[in-house]
Formats: C-alpha cells, sequence, structure tokens
C-alpha cells in the first residue's frame, strides 16, 4: 500500500510556510519507519521554556488530581464514524500552518470526501506553550462541541486567527460566529475554568498532573495531548490516516488538496 509520504518527497509538491518565525516552528518534518518529509520553509522544534509552560510535570512531582465533574466527550469530528478512511488530524489553533492546513486542504475534503461518506475527519487538540492563547482557544472549541458547535467554532478560529491571537480575545469572534443564545451556552462552559489552560511540552507527562482541582472541559485536551505524545506528535499539524483498520504511519505539515486526494484515492481502489 502506497503510503502519503510517497506523495510528498518533492518539493514542488509541498506547500511553502510563509518563512516567518511563528510559522517556522510548526512546519517540521517527521522522521517515522524510515520516511521522511519536509518543507519548502525553514524547520524548528518547538521548544517549551519555564515562562511559557502550563501544567505538566516528571512523576515525582505530580500531585494527585481531584477528579472534575464529567461532562461527557465532545464530539470534535466531521463526517460519518462509517467512512472507510478516518484522518485524525492535531492542531494548535495559532499555528500559521494548522490553519493553511485547513483552510486550503481539509475545507475543501470536508466539502467533498466527507461530505460524500469517504472520509471521517476528527480534530485532535495539541495546543503548543510556545503560543500563548492556543490553550484557551482550545477550550472554546471543546464547550462548543458540547453544544454542536464544533465546526462553527473551528472555522471561526481558523478564519480570524491574525485577530484574536493579537489580545487573546477569543470570545469576540466565537459569539459573532453563532446565535446569542448558543454563545450563552458555550461561555458557561468555556469559563467554568478559573486556571490557565493547559498546553502540551512534547516530554510525555500528563498535562494535568499538577493541577489540583482539574475541570472538566480540560480532559479531553489533556487526552488528545497525550494520545499524541503516544504518535508521536512532533509538530503541528501532524494527521495519521487509518484504512480499513490500519493506521498509517504520520504525516506532518502543510499538503495540498490535490495531492492529499490523489492519496486517498489510492487507497480507496485497494
Amino acid at each position: 500500500m502506497s503510503h502519503l509520504l510517497e506523495f510528498l518527497k518533492t518539493g514542488d509538491r509541498w506547500a511553502q510556510s510563509d518563512g516567518s518565525p511563528k510559522a517556522a516552528c510548526v512546519v517540521i518534518a517527521l522522521s517515522l519507519l524510515g520516511l521522511g518529509v519536509a518543507s519548502g520553509g525553514a524547520s524548528q522544534t518547538a521548544q517549551s521554556s519555564p515562562k511559557t509552560m502550563k501544567p505538566a510535570a516528571a512523576a515525582a512531582k505530580t500531585t494527585t488530581a481531584k477528579a472534575p465533574q464529567a461532562l461527557g466527550a465532545p464530539v470534535k469530528a466531521y463526517g460519518s464514524k462509517d467512512a472507510p478512511i478516518m484522518m485524525e488530524v492535531f492542531s494548535d489553533y495559532q499555528c500559521p500552518s494548522c490553519r493553511n492546513l485547513f483552510e486550503n486542504t481539509l475545507r475543501l475534503m470536508i466539502n467533498d470526501y466527507v461530505a460524500s461518506g469517504k472520509v471521517y475527519l476528527v480534530h485532535r487538540d495539541f495546543p503548543l506553550s510556545v503560543h500563548k492563547h492556543s490553550g484557551e482557544a482550545a477550550r472554546w472549541a471543546n464547550a462548543a462541541a458540547h453544544v454542536g458547535e464544533f465546526q462553527t467554532v473551528e472555522a471561526a478560529l481558523y478564519d480570524n486567527q491574525d485577530s484574536w491571537q493579537a489580545d487573546g480575545n477569543v470570545a469576540k469572534f466565537i459569539s459573532a460566529a453563532m446565535s446569542a443564545a448558543q454563545f450563552k451556552r458555550v461561555e458557561a462552559i468555556a469559563m467554568s475554568c478559573d486556571y490557565p489552560a493547559i498546553q502540551s511540552k512534547f516530554d510525555g507527562s500528563n498535562p494535568l498532573a499538577q493541577v489540583p482541582h482539574p475541570c472538566a472541559l480540560d480532559v479531553p485536551i489533556a487526552q488528545d495531548i497525550e494520545t499524541g505524545y503516544k504518535i508521536p506528535v512532533q509538530a503541528t499539524p501532524t494527521y495519521v490516516i487509518s484504512y480499513k483498520g490500519q493506521r498509517l504511519p504520520p504525516g506532518s505539515g502543510v499538503v495540498s488538496w490535490p495531492i492529499l486526494k490523489q492519496f486517498l484515492d489510492s487507497l480507496l481502489t485497494q
């Protein structure tokens, strides 16, 4: 079975990064099972620092966390679970490359292969510690998922990324994307947490380890982060495609819709 990485080996097939410092930290190649993919732009691993890191520590320093009140599992997906192909995308809402992938590739896939029942697209949260407001954005998206507004909020976050990342006013664009009644429901859930949002730092530790009273809203975010550590996610966006029960090695960075479509078609003909 051919792999998506084979479609991405030539530079003219790989979407270029914008070359900015904030984009450079997320356009990184994964090298797994001897297969590597690199973007045409600069690459830099997203490093954590004491000043930007949120609660996550080694086992020796962990504390017992109080079980939060359950909210149920938020639905952060597009399409039917019965689709032959599942694509999981680990994203950071403040990541420029994640926005590029969503707006120029995933939107087209959603309107085509997801709508026709060929692909089930699943969002996984992987907010990076280098992005100040990414954890808060993930909280809002998860809150929206609990009231059936995830898809609306994900689009609003990416469409307005340049604006809300400047001052952290995520709520402004969430409220504009839905009715006042729905926003009140989302806001009530999003504001239930009274401490900084969790973020990843690529060390595999439990993101909720040092939070004495974790709120329910952060639990699915932490679960996505820990799932990402197992992949392992080393950059955002990272995507994992499964077909007929077989999970393929992950890819990372931006891929154009024509190339992704070509790969999906190759799977569907197996």
